[in-house]
């Protein structure tokens, strides 16, 4: 399945039956911002679904800022905007595809490969002048089964153990100013994963916003190809989910997430914490 569909490609088989489009536009520090903007208009068909509301499970001492929705109850949302196992689900933000990743990262986890991000997301298809609506979608709700992946995912203690292993290579998806630990406008704790390797997520795209080819995806991560074992993280998981459409595009085999990222990582008091270039 390919990671990215075109915007023409969308506009011929958007209305396919085995088709189903997903608003996930979201702003951090303004909840309500992606769901008013839905609401005032949206690609024909398309369901929205929340980073917080739906996307992520309550947040707790620990688990970071985004983490991961109880697979069950995300399983009956997405039975409920009629995905299954034979669906084709597009997902879109107009985050350069942050938060339509996390979506697909989801769905992977839950055993569906059927998905893809729309390039250049919500913004390219209005500027294109692609049909947009207020219209709410017609459901035919279905049931999602999850085929849960959890070799996929670590915890904070498994990321802990791999520190300083051989073969394995962390990646932090943050701004180089966040990991160096110069500045951090969200979490309470600047700085990174000691030994952790920084590679913004937004380096995904080209200059336009659209997704880099597999080649340059390729010589992005040139330094990966010999790594065993890939482990990404970002500020609360959501941000990571970019990276690792991109690791897969370079064709970085045993891509795992961090999913509490650096909010769960500093949440544990005796956690190391490490500033600068590594």
């Amino acid at each position: 399945m390919q990671h990215v569909v075109s915007q023409e490609w969308l506009f011929e088989h958007g209305t396919d039956d085995q088709v189903v489009i997903v608003d996930c536009r979201f702003i951090l520090g303004n909840p309500e911002a992606g769901r008013k903007a839905y609401a005032a208009d949206h690609i024909p068909g398309a369901f929205y679904l929340d980073l917080e509301q739906d996307l992520s499970g309550p947040k707790d001492v620990h688990g970071g800022r985004h983490p991961l929705p109880d697979p069950d109850q995300l399983a009956v949302k997405l039975g409920q905007i009629g995905i299954d196992r034979d669906t084709l689900v597009i997902a879109y933000d107009d985050q350069g595809g942050a938060m339509a990743s996390r979506l697909w990262w989801l769905l992977t986890y839950l055993g569906h490969d059927r998905v893809s991000l729309l390039d250049g997301g919500y913004t390219r298809w209005k500027e294109a002048g692609y049909p947009v609506t207020d219209e709410p979608p017609v459901e035919h709700p279905t049931v999602f089964k999850p085929q849960l992946r959890p070799e996929l995912v670590l915890s904070m203690e498994q990321v802990k153990e791999r520190i300083g292993r051989p073969g394995t290579v962390l990646i932090d998806s943050r701004e180089s100013r966040r990991y160096e630990g110069i500045e951090e406008t969200i979490d309470p704790v600047a700085g990174h994963i000691p030994g952790a390797k920084q590679r913004f997520w937004k380096d995904s795209l080209d200059s336009a916003g659209l997704w880099k080819s597999e080649a340059e995806q390729a010589e992005r991560f040139s330094d990966l190809r010999e790594a065993q074992e890939v482990v990404v993280y970002c500020g609360s998981g959501v941000t990571a989910c970019p990276n690792i459409i991109a690791l897969q595009q370079a064709g970085i085999k045993n891509v795992k997430l961090y999913a509490g990222s650096w909010s769960d990582w500093i949440s544990y008091a005796g956690n190391p914490v490490a500033t600068g270039e590594e």
